[in-house]
């Protein structure tokens, strides 16, 4: 019985889907991350005139390194990984699978006349 219960709850709160959706999360986090990280972040740290990647920039505040370029290096990750998440969604419409099915309030008549 207890089993049963538990089986109906997964199928009906979509537990499998939302398993699902952290796996690719995931998998999509390391890629785009990878991407970044590889990528873009040399490809800016270039363009602004610097050797290595974006995550090399700092200040010099006392003794400490106030290491700025990783700081937009993760702000640029986090930010490609939601755009890439929000056009996944958007594209393949997993915005809808997660609607239950609205039930149509049911069609009155008018009174009939007899």
């Amino acid at each position: 019985m207890i089993l049963k219960n538990f089986i109906n709850f997964i199928r009906e709160q979509g537990v499998v889907g939302l398993a699902v959706g952290f796996i690719l999360g995931g998998s999509i986090t390391k890629v785009v991350s990878s991407m970044v990280n590889d990528l873009v972040n040399p490809l800016l740290g270039i363009l602004l005139g610097a050797v290595g990647d974006l995550s090399d920039y700092y200040w010099q505040v006392g003794g400490a390194q106030v290491m700025y370029g990783r700081f937009l290096a993760q702000l640029i990750d986090f930010l490609t990984v939601a755009l890439v998440v929000f056009i996944a969604v958007k594209l393949l419409r997993f915005d809808r699978l997660d609607k239950k099915k609205e039930k149509k309030p049911e069609e009155t008549k008018p009174d009939e006349k007899k």
